[in-house]
């Protein structure tokens, strides 16, 4: 008898997914090769949930189960598994069955879902990312319907199914808890995907952002180089928590190195390491990503560049084959300000002092000139991070931790690319529109939207013009040049918003006033009469002139001008006075309305009033594009929160639709879960 030949292996059914834990796992079909690894698998599953799968004592499984189990043809049986390294940590598997029950293929519409989770993984997620991933599948091959019998104690299970979002009818008969699931996308089950992949995501991000211990592997033996600056950062930042200097090129007898426990291998590290800062050359990165991920490690920030495309997804399949995020290559690092963490794993000098803006690029070089504005300025950070070559972390996932982080009231962005439009701009409208505004700023949108080399970003097939506009819609605020992203963002971060685009203009000099009335004119906004002071205002002049402005129901925001007094020989304490007229003058008025200050030559005053936050330019222009960039922005908010209706049209080709749609963001939703 000849052995039916085994199918064709569905290789886009593999994905690596975020767990719930902030872990990952790779989910992929199981195949007649994975016989050993299932046995192993189930030898370390309890009796309990050997019982609940079976509904009989099952210890282990036969030759029988075996076979059964690992060959499929995946039309009418299909088996996936997530795995971590080599090893399975779940399964999960469909039958498809007639209206009686009995074994089908062809045209039948239903199949029996049944999963298996090692007790070790369980609560981390595993089944409802499963469940996802095999109903796309099953859509896919025709199945429009789930049906599984469940123990009634079985309420973990239970929860999954009656959690996912799908339309489902439950009945109870012979002991067991029968249900059924329509496999049809409802709004509630892309909802609860997206909530998932959210919380997942945003908790993988959290990990890398507030570790408990840090190895920096590759610190030098002597003072400079890469190893030695982070190692030094941290230390100097205050890191709460453990720090441990790894270099394979130690002595034998060197156990402590600037003060901290020191090995010559991550191995060697008794204790739990939760991120590891990897400042070696590209040529050991992948042995020293294999080493952390045998230790446990959670997230790797890898420093050195030099890796190609091919060389950056194995790293990634590496890193995620044992669990772990990967920052970079080429990354500058990751900082939290948070007093409970202070982490510095990075090569800036300083921990920056804390704020509410949440960074995040992938150039080093405008990471570290964008961090040196902001603490210029006044301004300080909650979290930054620096994805390089953007291999694996990505600014989608920097926006689902900034979403729901207390700390982060802006988002700041450098894109070199964005690789999923799609998720990008969704991701992008949910946070905006909880009241974190999003500045972008994206490299080379003007030069065919090329990454540079080695980045991991494909140029995709997007106008540049449809990026914008999907970005526009979603409520991000562009910024061209990178400068105007600290300018918007010192603005949205520390002023409210304007409730309209009524602008009063008052200074001391009507020349810088008339280049300010223009600049608001230019970008749209609507400025009063020019309310000109004169050359020898006081401190006093400006906070009564400010004070009728912000007290005027008919103004929405308030540009102040300001040019040194001629003849004026207490410059600095005359800066001093007038930053404290104008601050006096909105706190007092308590109006609720952006202030922004241009000055030309009184660098003091800026400072003084950064520090006090009311944001200080030194031109009118850069100013009021901040200010529109906030008028422009708070309009976007009030159309977002105003009810809608989707509108339903007869002569709408929906497949058509999709097609086209695909062509130029990749595939819709919801034709598949989501995943890494």
């Amino acid at each position: 008898m000849r052995t039916p030949a085994q199918p064709h292996y569905p290789a886009h059914w593999e994905a690596d997914v975020v767990l719930r834990d902030g872990g990952t796992a790779h989910i992929r079909p199981i195949t007649p090769a994975d016989a050993e690894r299932l046995v192993s698998f189930y030898e370390r599953v309890s009796d309990e949930s050997k019982f609940y799968r079976f509904f009989a004592p099952h210890p282990h499984l036969s030759a029988r189960d075996v076979h059964r189990f690992t060959h499929h043809d995946y039309v009418d049986r299909v088996g996936l598994a997530a795995t971590v390294g080599d090893e399975f940590i779940a399964t999960v598997r469909y039958d498809r069955v007639d209206e009686e029950g009995r074994a089908a293929s062809g045209g039948a519409d239903r199949a029996e879902v049944a999963f298996l989770v090692q007790d070790a993984h369980q609560g981390r997620g595993l089944a409802s990312a499963l469940l996802e991933h095999i109903a796309a599948v099953a859509r896919e091959r025709g199945i429009r319907r789930f049906e599984a019998e469940v123990l009634p104690a079985n309420n973990k299970m239970i929860k999954v199914f009656t959690d996912a979002g799908y339309s489902q009818r439950r009945s109870f008969a012979d002991g067991t808890v029968h249900l059924t699931l329509d496999l049809e996308p409802t709004a509630e089950s892309v909802a609860v995907m997206r909530a998932r992949e959210q919380r997942a995501e945003a908790r993988s991000v959290q990990r890398l952002l507030a570790p408990g211990s840090v190895a920096v592997i590759g610190a030098g033996r002597r003072p400079g180089g890469a190893g030695r600056t982070v190692l030094a950062g941290l230390l100097g930042g205050g890191f709460t928590g453990e720090v441990y200097a790894v270099n394979a090129a130690l002595a034998p007898d060197a156990t402590v190195l600037e003060g901290v426990p020191a090995f010559r291998s991550v191995r060697e590290i008794a204790a739990p390491v939760d991120l590891a800062v990897l400042a070696v050359p590209a040529g050991r990165v992948a042995e020293v990503v294999a080493e952390c991920g045998e230790h446990g490690v959670q997230g790797v920030v890898v420093l050195a560049a030099g890796h190609s495309r091919e060389e950056q997804r194995d790293l990634v399949h590496l890193a995620r084959s044992y669990g772990m995020r990967i920052i970079g290559p080429n990354a500058f690092g990751v900082i939290n300000t948070a007093p409970a963490v202070r982490l510095n794993a990075s090569p800036a000098p300083r921990l920056p002092s804390a704020g509410r803006i949440g960074l995040f690029t992938q150039s080093a070089a405008i990471g570290i000139a964008v961090l040196d504005e902001l603490e210029r300025r006044g301004a300080g950070l909650s979290t930054f991070l620096s994805a390089g070559n953007r291999a694996d972390l990505s600014g989608n996932d920097a926006l689902q931790y900034w979403y729901e982080d207390p700390a982060t009231d802006v988002v700041l962005m450098y894109l070199e690319s964005v690789g999923n439009p799609r998720k990008f701009t969704r991701v992008a409208r949910r946070t905006a529109a909880a009241g974190k505004p999003v500045v972008v700023v994206r490299g080379g949108r003007h030069s065919g939207g090329a990454p540079p080399h080695g980045r991991a970003a494909q140029a995709g097939g997007t106008p540049e013009s449809t990026v914008s506009a999907l970005l526009s819609q979603a409520g991000s605020i562009e910024a061209d040049p990178a400068v105007e992203l600290v300018d918007t963002g010192l603005l949205l971060a520390r002023q409210p918003l304007p409730r309209g685009p009524r602008v009063a203009v008052v200074g001391n000099a009507e020349a810088l006033g008339l280049i300010a009335h223009d600049a608001c004119r230019a970008q749209g906004l609507s400025p009063l009469p020019l309310d000109s002071l004169g050359p020898a205002a006081t401190p006093a002049d400006y906070h009564r002139a400010l004070t009728t402005a912000l007290t005027d129901p008919g103004v929405d925001a308030v540009v102040v001008t300001a040019l040194p007094i001629v003849g004026e020989d207490t410059r600095v304490t005359h800066d001093l006075d007038l930053m404290a007229a104008l601050h006096t003058a909105v706190a007092d008025a308590a109006a609720d309305k952006p202030v922004v200050v241009t000055h030309f030559a009184l660098e003091e005053l800026a400072s003084a009033l950064n520090a006090q936050g009311i944001p200080a330019y030194p031109s009118a222009e850069r100013a009021v594009r901040a200010l529109a960039q906030a008028v422009r922005h708070a309009e976007w908010r009030a159309g977002a929160a105003a009810p809608g209706r989707v509108p339903e049209f007869d002569d709408i080709h929906e497949q058509v639709a999709a097609r086209l749609l695909a062509d130029l963001v990749g595939p819709a939703l919801p034709s598949a879960p989501s995943s890494l």
